[in-house]
């Protein structure tokens, strides 16, 4: 009976290292893709397109969800050379993109996160959305391999 109890133990004890580790390290990959987020968002404020550069895979996606005049949903893809190219060539306004409330899951080498956003020209509010970002884990560190967003001016957070 004793040694039963002692095998429990230590079969318990094992295993809640064992959820203790995968937390921790869970948590360590979810701040360095919160940091890529971050690099993202604060390379378009600047105008920096080698930041913006360094958050996405070569053959990183992006892709709109959006209801054009007519209600009809329109899924519209876009290139992300073309995205770092407008980041990069100066313009009047700042580019600031709020986030908040970001979530993000870790399935191994892959993850996602949901971010929510409010985006401004300069001071100007102008729409707001929802960024789903799917990351990889590549030999470089966690990389955007693409990214779907929608974009709407009306129901948007006050405190973005």
């Amino acid at each position: 009976m004793k040694n039963r109890l002692t095998k429990t133990i230590c079969g318990l004890s094992l295993l809640t290292l064992m959820i203790s580790s995968n937390v921790s390290a869970q948590n360590a990959d979810k701040e360095l893709i919160l940091s890529q987020i971050e690099t993202l968002f604060d390379g378009m404020r600047a105008g920096d397109s080698a930041a913006v550069s360094k958050v996405f895979t070569r053959n990183a996606t992006m892709q709109s969800v959006f209801k054009n005049r007519e209600g009809e949903t329109v899924i519209s893809s876009g290139s992300l050379q073309n995205f770092k190219n407008a980041v990069g060539t100066p313009h009047e306004q700042v580019w600031d993109e709020r986030v908040a409330n970001i979530q993000i899951n870790v399935d191994g080498e892959m993850a996602v996160a949901w971010v929510p956003y409010s985006f401004y020209l300069g001071k100007d509010f102008s729409h707001c959305g929802v960024n789903s970002f799917q990351f990889a884990k590549t030999a470089e560190g966690w990389k955007a391999i693409s990214i779907v967003d929608t974009r709407r001016r009306t129901n948007c957070a006050e405190d973005l």
